[in-house]
């Protein structure tokens, strides 16, 4: 009656329905980068031969994160969330991944809990269309030879190798992409992308409040219609940042994780790219 079989991009169609009925921002780039990303990790669940819902998956270095958990919301319910979590489990089980991670709603938090998942901080989504000044001193274009020292010093911020994600996100969109340099060395970065109801800004990491204002602003002033940018609630200059800027909490996301802890720098990631982003 319930199954999960592997996403192709033939689902690609049913994905982007059941994200617009949860008014999500992916577009279907997204979901194929997805697929690229993990073709093996990537889960439909049908429900007596229908499709019912989905999740996929995305290892980076010793961390899973799981992403995309849609139910059709007439089967909801009847544990097709729960079976397509207990599949992504198995799957980065199976992998030997020591780390899980997502990003869980309120209607969601309870599941993720009584699979194994615990709470480690909050990330707040902000909206609309900025009101930013230039900021004080440019920023530099992202060129391809700076690449290894982005990835490094992400790893340095987010606690995992990140490489294969930013590989593809600077690949595909290295327009918006720039970086903040100190003594020579790349302290900040910053990359953004299209979304289907607002651009989102993100992922930026800095390790000095400066860096991090200058990417931000920057990523603020050009931007040309509503964004999206989702800020660790401890990182209290980017929130007052984009609340000065005129964007609005919208809503927020508690950061969980299942099994070793990930020694990360919430105050030091000036705009999460979400978890089916890494």
């Amino acid at each position: 009656m319930l199954r999960a079989r592997l996403m192709t991009e033939a689902d690609l169609p049913f994905v982007m329905r059941l994200k617009r009925q949860a008014g999500w921002n992916q577009t279907e780039a997204d979901l194929r980068r997805f697929l690229r990303l993990e073709p093996e990790g990537c889960f439909v669940a049908e429900w007596e031969g229908t499709p019912a819902g989905t999740v996929t998956t995305c290892v980076l270095g010793e961390v899973g994160w799981i992403a995309m958990v849609l139910v059709e919301e007439p089967l909801r319910g009847r544990g097709v969330g729960t079976a397509l979590l207990e599949r992504a489990l198995d799957y980065l089980d199976h992998l030997g991944v020591p780390t899980v991670r997502l990003d869980a709603t309120a209607l969601g938090q309870p599941l993720y809990e009584r699979l194994g998942f615990s709470g480690e901080y909050e990330v707040i989504r902000y909206g609309g269309t900025p009101r930013c000044p230039a900021p004080g001193a440019p920023v530099l274009p992202y060129v391809p030879d700076l690449l290894p020292d982005l990835i490094a010093l992400d790893r340095q911020v987010t606690g995992s190798d990140r490489r294969k994600l930013l590989t593809a996100l600077f690949a595909e969109f290295p327009k918006p992409a720039c970086v903040v340099k100190e003594a020579g060395r790349v302290i900040g970065y910053l990359s953004a992308r299209p979304g289907e109801n607002a651009a989102q800004i993100g992922p930026a990491v800095a390790l000095t409040e400066t860096a991090g204002r200058l990417l931000l602003g920057h990523a603020l002033f050009c931007a040309s219609g509503p964004v999206f940018v989702d800020v660790p609630q401890a990182n209290l200059a980017a929130g007052d940042l984009v609340t000065s800027a005129g964007l609005v909490a919208q809503r927020s996301f508690l950061r969980m994780y299942r099994g070793r802890p990930v020694q990360d720098l919430p105050t030091a990631l000036w705009a999460s790219s979400g978890p089916e982003k890494g």
